[in-house]
């Protein structure tokens, strides 16, 4: 708690700089040298949105915690990832933040969709009370899968963004069910009750014409994560030149995992260290200033990132990768298959074509959150369920 209230300068010296190491460090999708980009990598590391627990927000749910100190770190991870797919679509994976250089009004309509208040379309509040849902009580730990699941949910109200957001399960990324995702033209696929276009846009401070100029569009932006096992109580080393590589694709939006009931948002690694984002320091809530402005600097980690062993990875994972185009997904499943013959390479999850015959769900799409299949699914990925079973396909 004592290093929560430093200054960002203080804290430059309490985090350990990067090594000093040949090898090179990999920051979702692109390449750095240690000795001669250090700068760079760090302006990068500094450019994600970091969110952290907070306190003094607005009851959730007008009666519930106004702070998510000790149970809200992987909602926190899921905003990130979720945040890094937002920049990526609405400023591109060059935009960089400044500390004190005026930003563009689409990067304030990005963080303002993760702000702590009921209204913001990821914010904790939504995400909270979207999870109650999928079975998780306010205030009760979350997995990866569960957060995934959410968001997934939560991002057809996002009319601004129009993302198509698909969750491969059961290890298996399917190519037919991502393109029928992405294609259709609606600009809420699958939501039941899509707020009125115009109301919500504009409710959220977002430019209007841009959700109608994407609906028209014929590929939607693709998020798309993958919850995976990637062994029983620790990691199979077979696994980890996979993960690697994972971090070196330009379409990747890194990972959310961590240590077990401890999460993390890995951005990147470097030699056998993954780097990641740590929502582990309670920050009070932002308001915006008199003049309407959003205070940002606390949303940016100012300091080196936090680094740990690619071993200590609790197994229970997903991924994350962002499609902008069609071109931009056939691109990632050239290097997904490319991948698969890397030697010592054990692949994390299966690309297929079509729906194998043996999934039980025709459609895994519409996997609804009370079938014994999400349940059971639920437990396997859940790292804060320690009874899960193996499903044998």
């Amino acid at each position: 708690l004592f290093i929560a209230t430093l200054t960002y300068d203080t804290l430059r010296f309490e985090y350990e700089d990067f090594p000093e190491t040949k090898e090179p460090v990999w920051i979702l999708g692109r390449k750095y040298s240690v000795f001669t980009e250090k700068e760079e990598i760090l302006l990068d590391v500094t450019s994600r949105l970091w969110f952290t627990y907070r306190k003094n927000f607005p009851a959730i749910g007008g009666t519930g915690p106004t702070s998510d100190t000790g149970w809200g770190c992987m909602l926190r991870c899921g905003q990130m990832i979720f945040a890094q797919a937002l920049v990526c679509r609405h400023l591109g994976r060059d935009w960089r933040w400044i500390k004190g250089k005026r930003q563009m009004d689409n990067y304030f309509s990005v963080l303002n969709a993760f702000i702590d208040k009921k209204d913001s379309y990821y914010s904790i509040h939504q995400i909270a009370q979207m999870g109650v849902g999928e079975g998780k009580s306010i205030g009760q730990w979350y997995g990866p899968n569960t957060v995934a699941q959410v968001l997934k949910k939560l991002a057809t109200f996002d009319t601004w963004s129009s993302l198509a957001v698909h969750i491969a399960m059961d290890n298996t990324v399917v190519m037919e069910e991502i393109r029928r995702l992405c294609q259709s033209n609606f600009p809420c696929a699958g939501a039941a009750a899509c707020p009125a276009l115009e109301s919500d846009v504009l409710y959220n401070g977002y430019p209007e014409e841009a959700g109608v100029r994407d609906r028209l569009s014929l590929w939607k932006p693709l998020v798309l994560l993958i919850p995976l096992r990637l062994g029983l109580t620790e990691i199979n080393e077979a696994y980890i030149e996979t993960l690697k590589h994972c971090f070196m694709m330009p379409q990747s939006l890194g990972v959310i995992g961590g240590k077990p009931n401890s999460a993390h948002y890995f951005i990147g690694y470097v030699g056998e260290e993954l780097i990641y984002l740590d929502p582990h320091t309670t920050q009070p809530a932002v308001e915006p200033n008199d003049s309407g402005c959003l205070p940002d600097e606390s949303f940016h980690c100012q300091h080196p990132p936090c680094r740990m062993s690619i071993a200590e990875l609790d197994p229970s994972i997903a991924v994350g990768f962002f499609c902008n185009t069609e071109e931009d997904f056939n691109d990632w499943c050239q290097q997904i298959k490319k991948l698969s013959l890397v030697r010592g390479a054990l692949p994390m999850f299966e690309l297929v074509e079509r729906q194998p015959s043996h999934f039980s769900n025709p459609d895994v799409l519409n996997l609804t959150p009370d079938s014994s299949d999400a349940d059971r699914l639920e437990r396997f990925f859940d790292s804060e369920d320690e009874d899960f079973e193996i499903l044998s396909l």
